[in-house]
């Protein structure tokens, strides 16, 4: 710490002096060309303006290379004082590493053919008052890194791909459903019971109404509404919010995609999702076979399907009309609030998968008793119409037939209440289907899971730009 206080100081000083000649540090206006399209149409004495971040300074008296990084690339500066006037010189030698420049130059080749600009003018756009980290990869404390993204992305620009690669899955989800007759739509964040989803809830308060409030658990009621004003295919990705842990493969604030088919169904949502991911993988990564966490996936159909109810029954011997206690011991789950959650199933599901199944699979014929918002299936209403997707051993979609029977969604709401898994029923939502809601079929895909699978990442943090840490110690 000593040492970088030093660096500071040594730079405050070039800043001052910087000011003193009247030169104004932090830049105004300035429209660089694309280092990417300036090496990809390379012309020897071509003129060019570029800006960038100094990466690395090679000084070798009145001859000088520095190389120059943008959000395309990286190329070499040449700085010669002869190609400079006074006040540049006086500026160059005040320089450092993590500042940032734009020059003018002409293109030309070194002796070993690497492409340069031979700089004839620069300004200084902002001057780093901080040294870079010169070898970020050995810091030990990984929350530095994320709390400090900016610093990570800077030193390691592997890390800038992976959020690059996530805004174009984003693209191409859009583009797939707006091409499939799909509606993106915005429902609340901010909601007055939240629902959708059995979670802990975020909860805030709005001054105006002097009101309690809630960041959403999930979108899902508030969509539902839509396929009863008639909007029939309609889809939203959406943050999200759960007051719960943080894990590799949780993080309190995260994007979902949530779809919504009317005149649809579980198997509606099967085939879509299957299709979906196909589509993005080869769009994205142009292949369908990935590698995630050293584990070959083939994403080719058709994906394999296993049910829960004949796992169950076949390796512990529990059928779905027994009591929940009778799974909690055959399963060695501890009951919670005289229940198994739902993330308790999921985790469950994982892991008896994770030795076996990489490729796509997936899980049908789940309980209802996990699924309040889900249709039974129509010969055992023990079982609900639903699926859940594990590729890699992650959990990544859920999709079920949705319940539009008013009654019976009141009826598991005041289940839901009894067992304290909610607090208070959604009149709102049950006064809309009461309406009429048209069969659907509704489907959630987590965005950050699918970004870990496709950069073979194995922690959630490290394809969210800011996840939410622990706070600093004082």
């Amino acid at each position: 710490m000593e040492e970088i206080n030093e660096i500071i100081k040594v730079r405050l000083k070039k800043l001052e002096e910087i000011k003193a000649k009247g030169i104004y540090p932090y830049g105004e206006k300035f429209i660089p060309q694309s280092i990417s399209e300036i090496k990809k149409n390379f012309c020897e004495n071509k003129e060019v303006c570029v800006a960038g971040r100094i990466m690395a300074m090679r000084k070798h008296g009145k001859a000088n290379f520095l190389d120059l990084r943008d959000s395309t690339g990286k190329i070499q500066l040449y700085f010669k004082e002869d190609f400079l006037d006074k006040e540049e010189i006086y500026l160059f030698d005040r320089l450092d590493i993590g500042d940032i420049i734009g020059v003018e130059g002409k293109l030309f080749k070194t002796r070993t053919q690497e492409e340069t600009v031979q700089v004839t003018g620069f300004r200084i756009l902002a001057k780093s008052l901080r040294p870079l980290p010169e070898k970020w990869h050995g810091l030990k404390d990984v929350e530095i890194r994320y709390r400090q993204r900016y610093l990570d992305i800077i030193t390691n620009p592997e890390i800038k791909e992976i959020f690059l690669l996530r805004t174009k899955i984003i693209k191409k989800i859009r583009e797939f459903l707006d091409n499939h007759g799909f509606w993106e739509v915005e429902t609340p964040m901010l909601q007055s019971i939240p629902g959708g989803a059995v979670g802990t809830p975020l909860k805030t308060f709005l001054d105006v109404y002097g009101k309690e409030l809630f960041l959403r658990v999930a979108p899902e009621l508030y969509l539902k509404r839509l396929l009863v004003a008639g909007f029939e295919r309609v889809y939203e990705l959406n943050r999200s919010f759960r007051n719960e842990g943080v894990s590799p493969r949780h993080n309190p604030e995260f994007t979902m995609l949530e779809v919504y088919q009317a005149y649809g169904d579980c198997s509606e949502m099967m085939r879509l999702t299957e299709e979906l991911i196909i589509y993005l993988a080869n769009e994205v990564l142009g292949k369908t076979k990935i590698v995630y966490q050293g584990r070959e996936i083939d994403l080719r159909p058709p994906w394999k399907k296993i049910s829960f109810k004949e796992v169950m029954r076949e390796k512990f011997g529990i059928t779905p009309d027994q009591p929940v206690e009778v799974w909690a011991e055959r399963l060695g789950l501890r009951l919670e609030k005289g229940k198994l959650s739902r993330s308790q199933i999921v985790n469950f599901i994982s892991e008896q998968l994770e030795p076996r199944e990489s490729s796509p699979v997936f899980i049908v014929d789940l309980f209802s008793t996990f699924c309040p918002w889900a249709k039974a299936q129509a010969d055992n209403h023990y079982l609900s119409d639903r699926f859940e997707l594990f590729i890699g051993g992650i959990e990544l979609a859920n999709a079920y037939s949705e319940l539009n029977d008013p009654l019976e969604q009141r009826k598991r709401f005041e289940e839901l209440i009894k067992d304290e898994r909610a607090e208070k029923i959604d009149e709102e939502f049950l006064l809309a289907l009461e309406y009429g809601m048209p069969p659907a079929g509704g489907l959630g895909i987590g965005i950050d899971r699918l970004v870990m699978l496709f950069t073979d990442c194995a922690s959630i943090r490290e394809v969210i730009l800011f996840p939410q840490l622990k706070p600093e110690k004082e």
